[in-house]
């Protein structure tokens, strides 16, 4: 497989270039299913949480990174591929959903599964409201949910910018959130909300973002 080779080779060298501060890594349980539910600043993010973690964390990225031709093409497809992301189609109406099943079967398998519950990188720094998908998940597999605050992303390569720059990365781990029984018995759509909001609650206390109150709808790209 290529991702032991490129996890061994890629998060060293990124530490030494940006040299990421790390709190709280030991919440992240080394094995079991876990639900790593972060903020979202920039397209950086699911390269720095993979980087700075001791187990593969998986992530969803955009298949337009799979689906490049000629050199390029094979270069990007090996780089997310060796970083453990897989690929879905956007565009595609039946996304989300498949979405939430890859993710069940990667729980289910006793993997760590990232997700950035408002949907789309914030462009103005605030935390959106988060969408009940990372409650769907947690509440079907039992397996906890790990908050992460992450601060300074939005500088490695902002909107715009081609080539990644030198920015100060802190991205902070918080104690495990556990939700399996908690619901039983209370009307689903009620259930999955208090989740998400508890989820949302966990990750602004690590990133001290200040609440936005509303879903970011802005088409931007969350990989």
């Amino acid at each position: 497989m290529l991702y032991p080779v490129m996890h061994a080779v890629v998060p060293p060298l990124a530490k030494v270039i940006w040299r990421p501060t790390v709190e709280g890594l030991y919440n992240l349980p080394d094995t079991g299913p876990v639900i790593v539910a972060s903020n979202h600043l920039s397209f950086a993010d699911s390269l720095v949480i993979p980087i700075v973690t001791t187990r593969k964390v998986t992530f969803l990225a955009k298949a337009q990174y799979f689906n490049g031709t000629g050199f390029k093409g094979a270069v990007s497809k090996g780089f997310f591929g060796g970083l453990g992301m897989i690929p879905v189609d956007r565009e595609d109406s039946r996304a989300a959903l498949a979405s939430l099943d890859i993710a069940l079967d990667i729980l289910a398998k006793g993997g760590a599964f990232g997700i950035y519950p408002e949907g789309t990188r914030s462009r103005d720094g605030r935390l959106y409201r988060g969408r009940t998908g990372v409650a769907h998940l947690a509440l079907t597999s039992g397996a906890p949910v790990v908050p992460v605050g992450l601060a300074g992303t939005q500088h490695i390569q902002p909107v715009g910018s081609t080539l990644p720059r030198l920015a100060k990365v802190t991205v902070k781990f918080g104690e495990p959130l556990q939700f399996q029984q908690q619901y039983d018995g209370v009307p689903v759509g009620r259930a999955r909300r208090e989740v998400t909001d508890q989820v949302m609650n966990a990750i602004q206390r690590l990133s001290g973002q200040q609440f936005a109150g509303v879903y970011n709808d802005h088409a931007g790209d969350a990989v």
